[in-house]
């Protein structure tokens, strides 16, 4: 190579510069693209997708491939830039090329091709991604070989190279993706859909049903004019049936089955009896994901959750799970009749005591305790051991809770005062 004329030399360094950028910028576009918008190509018959698709299959290839040669021309490079500088300038032409040269390939084949693949993945990988095919394929005896090398290696201290580390995320860490994601791509009201999906993981029926003593039902045993009084004023299209009390079921009683009855003029107590529908049952504590595939493969819409002594302790409809996953959405409408939160301050809120403490603490940014009771009510009969009077104050690492008005043992309304952020540990006082 010493007797290669000096523009030979300096088109040859030219030439590795550029084969520098180009895997520089390969492997930054390739790493960078979006994964999904690659299946959505590829889905389309999209050529070059496939080819990426194809070398993204086994990354530690690629990236093995294009490391060994992005060594390999920038070497080479370094090498033939020490020779002009030799002949040029003799021992200080070696300096001045080994300065040159670093700055060169950090200006010109790492720096910017990795800054414009970044920018426009999609735009570099594809279009290259034929080449590296080719250059994965030359390279891949020696890349094998160099596997095997580091396997060797690593081998005495126990470590595998081959095995690959399923990298997972967490639910939680599925929320932090979905809270930090640009609101120009997700609206305030998707973020909310898609959190609400997360936590049906979290959630339990528990947090989702009619409580038994809101429960709206039928008594068969009550005179006739009673049970059509309260058909006709229910506001709901499924009503439980039962004899005496709730715990003694005998079915679902469906509002369009009475219309049925009525228009054929049998609208009557047999009658009502014959369109009852089986009730489902569904253990206490299932997650509401769960619960949703079954409501799917049993085909119904609701069921009465039931504790570990058989004893009925709510009514969980498709409706509650889903209105859970729209969340704000779909309770605009009621907020105006039954806000479950009234803003009275700044930082002071009228909270209805019967709202989800998951509920409560999305809306106010709380961490209040979510493995213990699901309502406001509950959690402050819990931490008190006894029932509340008016104005009993509990302290919370991030809020006070005092209690507005208590009957029948449960709190119906307390105020939530939000305290502002504070370096603590205690979760009350």
């Amino acid at each position: 190579m010493e007797s290669l004329p000096l523009g030979a030399l300096l088109f040859i360094l030219i030439l590795c510069l550029l084969a520098s950028a180009f895997f520089s910028a390969a492997e930054t576009a390739m790493m960078s693209l979006n994964r999904y918008k690659l299946k959505h190509l590829v889905d389309e018959g999209n050529i070059a997708a496939k080819r990426v698709a194809r070398l993204l299959r086994k990354t530690d290839r690629l990236l093995a491939t294009i490391l060994l040669g992005n060594n390999f021309v920038n070497i080479l490079a370094t090498s033939i830039g020490t020779m002009i500088g030799l002949r040029l300038l003799g021992d200080l032409g070696v300096l001045l090329a080994t300065v040159i040269l670093t700055v060169m390939i950090l200006l010109f084949s790492e720096i910017s091709p990795k800054t414009l693949a970044a920018l426009y993945p999609e735009q570099i990988a594809l279009p290259v991604a034929r080449a590296m095919q080719s250059i994965v394929w030359f390279f891949s005896p020696m890349v094998w070989l160099l596997n095997k090398l580091v396997a060797a290696i690593f081998k005495p201290f126990g470590i595998d190279a081959n095995h690959k580390k399923e990298d997972t995320l967490s639910t939680e860490e599925l929320k932090t993706v979905v809270l930090s994601s640009s609101t120009s791509t997700n609206s305030p009201e998707r973020q909310d859909m898609i959190l609400g999906i997360l936590e049906l993981e979290d959630m339990s029926v528990d947090e989702a049903m009619v409580p038994r003593n809101e429960l709206e039902g039928i008594d068969l045993n009550d005179n006739w004019d009673e049970i059509i009084t309260q058909i006709t004023n229910s506001r709901h299209g499924r009503l439980v049936a039962y004899r005496d009390n709730i715990d003694q079921v005998l079915g679902m009683l469906h509002l369009r089955d009475v219309i049925g009855l009525y228009h054929q003029n049998r609208l009557q107590p047999e009658a009502l009896l014959e369109i009852l529908r089986p009730c489902v049952f569904v253990p206490e504590g299932t997650p509401l994901r769960r619960q949703l595939l079954n409501f799917q493969m049993q085909r119904t819409r609701s069921g009465l959750v039931i504790d570990e002594y058989g004893d009925i302790q709510g009514l969980i409809t498709l409706e509650d799970i889903l209105i859970h996953i729209v969340g704000n959405i779909a309770s605009e409408s009621e907020e105006e009749e039954v806000p479950e939160i009234i803003k009275r301050q700044a930082q002071i809120f009228d909270v209805d005591g019967g709202i989800s403490l998951r509920s409560l603490n999305r809306e106010l940014g709380l961490k209040l305790p979510l493995d213990g009771p699901n309502t406001l009510s509950g959690l402050i009969i819990e931490r008190l051991g006894t029932f509340p009077e008016t104005g009993t104050e509990l302290h919370f690492s991030d809020c006070i809770v005092r209690v507005k008005q208590f009957a029948e043992g449960v709190v119906s309304e307390a105020e939530v005062e939000v305290l502002p952020p504070q370096n603590t540990d205690d979760d009350e006082s």
